[in-house]
């Protein structure tokens, strides 16, 4: 997709957030703790995040300050928060209701492989 700049899997490990694969600029958020950030929230509350503005949002750890859009989709499996897709954008609010659909559909069938493994 033409504004996805950074994608990448955040893999749950004892409270903590650890980057997986990802393309896009290095980041220095390699271990996130849960609640802390976008991604921690996600991990905490277990529910899609999209942030369509990052500067409008108070717990927002910056990536860098070409970043301005974020959407998070947490995997659950087996019951368990296992995982989650994070994307940045480096285009203000770019992100469809289809696109959060379709993104949602992926992390489910990512955690049945998940479930599989």
């Amino acid at each position: 997709m033409e504004h996805y700049d950074w994608v990448g899997f955040y893999l749950a490990e004892d409270r903590e957030l650890v980057l997986g694969p990802f393309v896009g600029a290095p980041t220095e958020h390699v271990r996130i703790p849960f609640g802390c950030g976008v991604c921690g929230q996600v991990a905490e509350s277990g529910e899609t995040l999209v942030v369509p503005d990052v500067a409008a949002e108070a717990n927002y750890l910056s990536c860098g300050s070409a970043v301005q859009s974020e959407i998070v989709i947490p995997i659950h499996a087996d019951g368990e928060f296992v995982a989650q897709l994070d994307i940045d954008s480096y285009t203000r609010d770019p992100f469809s209701q289809g696109e959060v659909v379709f993104l949602q559909r992926l992390c489910t069938r990512l955690a049945q492989l998940w479930s599989e493994t």
